[in-house]
This record gives C-alpha cells, sequence and structure tokens, in this order.
C-alpha cells in the first residue's frame, strides 16, 4: 500500500473528512495519512482506540512518535492523557491500550537507527523557548540535532513563515489557519519538503500546531521488512 509517498511533493490531507479504517485489533482504526508497506509499513496515521480496546503486545523494531489527541492513551508503563508526546525507540515494546477511549497521532518505521532515545513528556513538559515571530508560545519536546518536534501557540489573524531547510511535517490541533488554497483545521495535516517556506495565514481563533523540523526520510532510517 503506498499513501502520499512521494516525498518530493508537498501535500496537506484534512484527517477528519477521512473515513476511519479498522486495524487488526478490534475497537483500533485509522485514517491513514502517510503509509509505505502493508500491515507492517512506514506509516502516519491517526489511530482511534474505542473504550476498553488494545493492541497485542508487539516490538517497535522502527521506532514509534506519539501524540495523544484525545483522551488518555494508556501502556503498561502509565498513562499519557491528552498533549502528552513520547517516543518509543527501536526494539522498544510495550501492550497499548485505552480503557475509556482516546484517539492518537502516531509515526511508524521513521526513526534512525541507532536512535535509542525513550521519551517521555507528560502534558505542559517540555522546555519553553521563544516563540517565532507571530506566535505567542513554543514548547520544545525533543531535539537531536538532526530533528526538532514543537507545540506552538500561533496568535490569531496574522501570518506565520516558517523557513525550511531540513523538511517540515505539522499537524493543527485546534483553531485553524491557510495554507495556499487550503483551509487547514483540527486534523490537518501537512508536509513540505525542503526548500518549501511554510506561509500561514493564522484564523481568528488561532492555532495551535504540532509542527517537526527534520528530513522527510532520515538517510540512515530503519529499514523495513521487504521495503528498503
Amino acid at each position: 500500500m503506498r499513501i502520499n509517498d512521494d516525498l518530493s511533493l508537498p501535500v496537506i490531507v484534512h484527517a477528519e473528512t477521512q473515513d476511519w479504517v479498522p486495524s487488526p485489533a478490534a475497537g483500533v482504526d485509522r485514517r491513514m495519512l502517510f503509509r509505505v508497506g502493508g500491515e507492517v509499513a512506514r506509516a502516519t496515521s491517526i489511530v482511534r482506540y474505542a473504550p476498553g480496546s488494545a493492541f497485542p503486545r508487539h516490538t517497535h523494531r522502527g521506532g514509534e512518535e506519539i501524540l495523544v489527541l484525545a483522551g488518555v492513551f494508556q501502556d503498561e508503563h502509565g498513562d499519557y492523557p491528552t498533549d502528552s508526546y513520547f517516543r518509543n525507540p527501536p526494539g522498544s515494546s510495550h501492550v497499548p491500550a485505552a480503557r475509556e477511549g482516546c484517539t492518537i497521532f502516531v509515526r511508524l518505521w521513521q526513526f534512525r537507527e541507532g536512535d535509542k532515545a525513550q521519551v517521555v513528556r507528560q502534558p505542559r513538559e517540555g522546555q519553553k523557548v521563544n516563540p517565532r515571530p507571530g506566535a505567542q508560545s513554543a514548547t520544545l519536546l525533543f531535539d537531536d540535532g538532526r530533528e526538532t518536534v514543537f507545540l506552538e501557540e500561533w496568535s490569531s489573524s496574522g501570518t506565520i513563515t516558517v523557513d525550511n531547510s531540513r523538511g517540515l511535517e505539522f499537524l493543527v490541533l485546534s483553531g485553524s489557519l491557510t495554507v495556499g488554497e487550503e483551509c487547514m483545521r483540527p486534523l490537518s495535516w501537512g508536509r513540505l519538503p525542503r526548500g518549501t517556506t511554510l506561509s500561514a495565514n493564522v484564523g481568528a481563533q488561532g492555532a495551535r500546531i504540532w509542527i517537526k523540523d527534520a528530513p522527510l526520510l532520515h538517510p540512515d532510517v530503519c529499514s523495513l521488512p521487504g521495503q528498503d
């Protein structure tokens, strides 16, 4: 399966308008934003857990990066409420579940070989940094010199410009913004190849954004079985 797999092209997906696709685990459904592969895939998705649903124990051979969008995501290591961010490095394993249900944003098989950093940021954790022009606040969630990940609050009715020397990926969490001809609302996701500047006109309610500055595919990305 291949979905938005040409990384040389800008892409915007309005996930809220997509159908939910069942996963192999009962009660766990997905909206696929980017995918290369079958059930084992290099993928970016919105995933919904129904109350009481769980995935069997599995090992993330290519790593897993998660932002909790709604509800409380859980595994045997703890609870992760809305706005929790964590990175499970290659070789880690867990049993994900949601007693009361949750929705998460997840990236699979996009870690670099040798990236062993286990990162957990509970809500409001992370390093407060100077916001970019036009933004109210910025929280640095992760920076290893190869990629940086932020949560940002963008001021209402302004224009935000984000330089792009490596590649950008972003998800609208609340509010709205317009990029080109696209009006992006909550759960709209975008990806821009390096050299394509992000210029966004922010809506009257402002916007809250998850944003990653990194190569869209690391040169030393974990090898996907049967694909690389």
